[in-house]
């Protein structure tokens, strides 16, 4: 995977490369599934999530052996505009948070088996604030989105992404905005729990931000600097990366799948290696969901972000492997199989 800066124009080369599913390996998978000691479809979505894992990492016996969960962490110049319930400060707080194993997400992937790895990105510069100009340079995004795509090194065989950010749920709602159209307050929402005249704020920063940028939106990437954050372009590129590494992807909430919804934009297939793990208390994330033609696996009311989410789906993913690798046969177990 390229190291740094790549510009806009050889990451939508990038999509041309991306490898297909494999469809021997899903079907090698399903037939194992009709020997089990169940009767067949019985374990519902947990077959077909088996059938998406060995699709994907080109396996007909997949495997969950190093899982990540990837945390992007940024700071926003938004957040100037009184769009959070919070400073920028608890941006970096969690951050020690999250080193001394005090956070959620800490304890989630201790219960389920899961690596953890939280990547700081330029906290103290937070990006521009995008209701007055774009969030970064061309060259700045690319070399964000060339960053997120090494997240995806070292043998990880399944990504779980989880973000942290002061200011990111308006961000998300601003690329929503300008990728879907509608009014503003269709895609804000309260986020970290903002009061009415903080919700009034954000959405109003939301509409600002788009109709500044509205000419230059028609194309994604240039969406995603101009709209967009350090923890979104990283996650964009973590996605690409794990397609082109064949590593199949677990979103998290509603700031997550901001990253996939500009991926999709460009290419609707560009996500098909991604399982949405949740759907957000957030209530635009439903209708992104549909877009991105998503069925959630989840629905907690969840809204801390941190990966959180994506983490919970895999102890559910976890579980439905655990079961295809080892369950007995009808043969092995001596149970008759149902007659053909």
């Amino acid at each position: 995977m390229p190291a740094s800066g790549l510009p806009f124009d050889d990451i939508r080369a990038l999509f041309a490369q991306l490898p297909p599913a494999s469809d021997t390996c899903a079907a090698d998978a399903r037939e194992r599934g009709r020997e089990l000691t169940k009767p067949l479809g019985s374990l519902g979505r947990l077959e077909e999530i088996v059938e998406w894992l060995a699709a994907w990492q080109g396996r007909s016996r997949p495997a969950i052996d190093r899982p990540l969960v990837a945390v992007f962490a940024a700071n926003h110049g938004v957040a100037a505009q009184g769009v959070s319930a919070y400073p920028q400060a608890v941006t970096r707080a969690m951050m020690e948070n999250f080193a001394a194993g005090g956070a959620a997400i800490n304890q989630i992937c201790a219960t389920f088996g899961l690596g953890l790895k939280v990547f700081e990105l330029a906290l103290d510069i937070p990006t521009g604030d995008i209701t007055e100009g774009p969030a970064f340079d061309e060259a700045a995004c690319a070399a964000t989105i060339a960053f997120g795509m090494e997240a995806v090194a070292g043998g990880t065989d399944l990504l779980c992404l989880g973000e942290m950010g002061i200011g990111n749920t308006t961000v998300a709602a601003a690329i929503y905005h300008g990728l879907y159209g509608g009014k503003a307050a269709d895609w804000t929402g309260r986020g970290t729990g903002v009061d009415d005249a903080g919700l009034k704020r954000k959405t109003a920063a939301v509409e600002k931000a788009v109709t500044l940028h509205r000419a230059h939106l028609g194309d994604p990437l240039e969406l995603l600097r101009r709209l967009g954050g350090r923890e979104i372009a990283a996650m964009l590129g973590a996605i690409l990366a794990a397609r082109m590494e064949r590593v199949p992807v677990i979103l998290d909430g509603y700031v997550v799948t901001a990253a996939a919804a500009i991926l999709h934009a460009i290419d609707p297939a560009s996500i098909d290696h991604c399982l949405a793990a949740h759907v957000s208390a957030e209530g635009a994330h439903a209708e992104v969901l549909r877009r991105l033609g998503k069925k959630p696996l989840l629905d907690l009311g969840l809204r801390l972000g941190e990966g959180s989410g994506a983490a919970l789906a895999a102890g559910i993913v976890k579980a439905a492997l655990a079961c295809h690798a080892d369950m007995a046969t009808f043969a092995q177990a001596q149970v008759p199989g149902k007659a053909n």
